[in-house]
């Protein structure tokens, strides 16, 4: 450490005296310094990135509990051919979901205290290999009070010594004899799962499409480390719990299409009743074919006739499209007028004309629009968009994910060398990074991500009424399909063409440069740089745009420098992907891309021991083990050791009394 002089300490003395409150005296203060000195040379934590969930909540729970293959990875090394593989598969079943395992086993084993003894063993073998890179008093916080003296004892006593092989015995004959054997097994099983996954990142959309988003967003919200890079979807549903009701509109319309009400009315307890019935009363004798519920015959899940589906989807669209041009009208500095196009209907020959083409519509029953003022709502409709406002607004889970969402959140973020965001940066067809007008100044590259991130927590946060609060709110609908949007980044968004005109040119949408600069190194190399980072040392990691491996796609971009890990881990893509997701796993020896196969039921799981099937696809080791000292969280200790130090002398030189 460099030398400190007095006048160095003066300067810090109000800091000191605040840290002096937790270490207050020099023996304190050199514990600490002598402890985090000693978690610096530990091996880093492992870190597990995962993007487009998508509401897959069955996959994703059983990503969790297996890490994506690394507990199969760790029996394996641990017992090899000492063991049977249905054995391995039966102890990996049990580490996954212990409860439920032993639920089903207790009744099925002859001599179940045998079982239990052997299985302590087993699980306890595991635990001091995971558990073998983190501090004993890590570990120990993680452990029921209840068991917490014995666990340790059989983590950290050697039971080859011929002097401990019979104490170590007798604590696992003891844990038999008194009937604690399943809390014991249980409380290691957690330990594992816990210990192998030490920080997620879940690099965007964690909503629409399948039914667990829910679900996922509170299992989120009690893990121990995560944090979330905002997806276009995710944005979609917090602006609409924000109360964006263009967003409103948008997150119903997406939950019906894909037949995913559930998420809505059981997850959230948002009333889709007045919908139905508006719909009922609205578009009664209309067939809506365009508007028909994505493979409503294959889900059994759905409650209401396909027909009064199909009407609500309709209903709720055509508000979405008023919203949306509501919105466009009155911040024209979003240059989106082309995405107005209820106007350009010629209702009685039900034709539309684009770009001086006239197309026939495929549907032709409008009752709420009213052709000479086509954007704005009708009484109906205003009322039901503000019952939908009060639900949204309203829910208190859907609000406390909200919370969590923007409290683990942000639009971006550089961890140990890896920059990771949903989608794109915007750049120009040169390379050089666009320039974007917010609130008449000019944002560019990482100072373009941190404003939008700031605009993104001001429609959340900010001051009901205010006008700044009101630019937020609609910028928020433009994130979700605005030209220049990182979160989509393309020239539009072509909903209204999908639903009602059958010409394949004028649904497309075209990408940003960025999503083919980005395959290029020097590309990826000029965004590394823009935030701060080494491109020799570092990676992008992207999700959003689903690898098409079936099409000879790779995961692995730029020469290895950008990552794109949405392999399609919700259902709906796997047709698309051909496998069913990615893992990134970066350990302390390096990256490893994990490829899945898709997963069968948690039952099976249970049952048969049966698993989601991972194969490595990339492996990157270093030449040394990489430890925390290389880490960020290294360099923020390091931050602290040498603040430790200064009030040790603070003390010594009698400018801060010890206490």
């Amino acid at each position: 450490m460099k030398s400190t002089s007095t006048e160095e300490l003066i300067q810090d003395e109000r800091y000191l005296q605040l840290l002096s409150e937790k270490f207050p005296d020099v023996s304190s203060v050199a514990t600490e310094i002598i402890n985090l000195q000693a978690i610096l040379d530990l091996p880093k934590g492992t870190e597990h990135f995962l993007s487009d969930l998508h509401g897959e909540i069955t996959a994703f729970t059983h990503v969790l509990k297996n890490a994506s293959g690394v507990i199969r990875r760790k029996v394996d090394d641990i017992f090899g051919m000492t063991m049977r593989q249905s054995d391995k598969n039966a102890l990996c079943s049990l580490i996954y979901y212990p409860s439920e395992k032993l639920a089903l086993l207790r009744n099925k084993e002859k001599d179940i205290d045998d079982w239990y003894r052997t299985t302590l063993y087993q699980v306890v073998a595991v635990a001091r290999v995971v558990s073998s890179k983190y501090t004993h008093s890590k570990v120990r916080k993680l452990l029921p009070a209840e068991f917490a003296y014995v666990i340790e004892e059989l983590l950290y006593e050697n039971e080859d010594s011929v002097d401990k092989q019979s104490y170590y015995a007798e604590l696992i004959n003891s844990i038999v004899e008194i009937g604690r054997s399943e809390k014991v097994i249980i409380a290691i099983c957690q330990l594992i799962s816990r210990l192998v996954i030490d920080t997620l990142h879940i690099v965007g959309d964690v909503y629409d499409r399948g039914p667990g988003a829910c679900d996922i967003m509170e299992t989120l919200s009690n893990y121990h480390n995560f944090d979330i890079q905002w997806g276009n979807h995710d944005i979609s549903w917090m602006g609409a719990a924000a109360g964006n009701l263009a967003l409103i509109a948008n997150v119903v319309r997406i939950s019906i299409r894909y037949a995913n009400v559930e998420t809505l009315e059981e997850g959230y307890s948002i009333n889709l009743l007045p919908l139905a019935n508006f719909a009922y009363d609205t578009y009664g004798n209309d067939k809506c074919e365009a508007f028909q519920t994505c493979d409503f015959e294959e889900n059994s899940r759905m409650s209401r006739s396909m027909q009064l589906m199909a009407r609500m989807h309709k209903a709720i669209s055509i508000i979405q499209f008023k919203l949306e041009g509501q919105i466009i009208q009155r911040r024209p500095e979003y240059k989106m007028d082309d995405r107005r196009l209820l106007h350009l209907i010629d209702f009685k020959k039900g034709i539309i004309t684009i770009g001086g083409n006239e197309y026939k519509l495929l549907d032709t029953n409008f009752p709420t629009i009213d052709p000479a003022d086509p954007y704005r709502l009708s009484n109906e409709e205003e009322q039901l968009m503000q019952q939908l406002h009060h639900s949204f607004t309203h829910s208190e889970k859907l609000q406390n994910h909200m919370r969590c969402i923007y409290k683990h959140g942000s639009l971006f973020l550089v961890r140990n060398n890896c920059l990771l965001y949903h989608a794109a940066i915007p750049l120009n067809a040169d390379g050089t990074f666009t320039e974007v007008n917010i609130d008449g100044k000019k944002y560019k590259g990482r100072a373009l991500m941190e404003r939008i991130d700031q605009l993104i927590r001001r429609a959340y946060f900010g001051p009901d009424g205010t006008d700044e609060k009101s630019k937020a709110l609609d910028y928020m609908w433009y994130l979700w399909c605005g030209p220049d949007s990182p979160l989509y980044n393309k020239d539009k968004m072509t909903t209204f063409e999908r639903y009602f005109i059958k010409d394949e040119q004028l649904i497309k949408e075209e990408k940003g440069p960025y999503y083919i600069l980005a395959n290029n190194a020097d590309t990826c190399d000029n965004i590394m740089r823009e935030f701060g980072l080494d491109p020799e040392k570092s990676r992008i990691i992207n999700g959003h745009i689903p690898v098409r491996t079936t099409h000879g796609e790779s995961p692995m971009r730029a020469g290895g420098k950008r990552l794109v890990i949405d392999g399609g881990l919700s259902k709906p893509y796997h047709k698309t992907t051909g496998i069913a997701g990615y893992t990134l796993i970066y350990n302390s020896h390096g990256l490893q891309l994990v490829q899945h196969e898709p997963f069968e039921s948690k039952e099976k799981a249970v049952q048969e021991g049966s698993d989601i099937h991972s194969r490595v696809q990339l492996e990157e080791f270093k030449y040394h083990r990489m430890l925390v000292r290389d880490t960020d969280r290294g360099k923020e200790l390091m931050v602290q050791i040498d603040n430790l130090r200064k009030l040790i002398m603070a003390y010594r030189q009698g400018l801060i009394k010890e206490k």
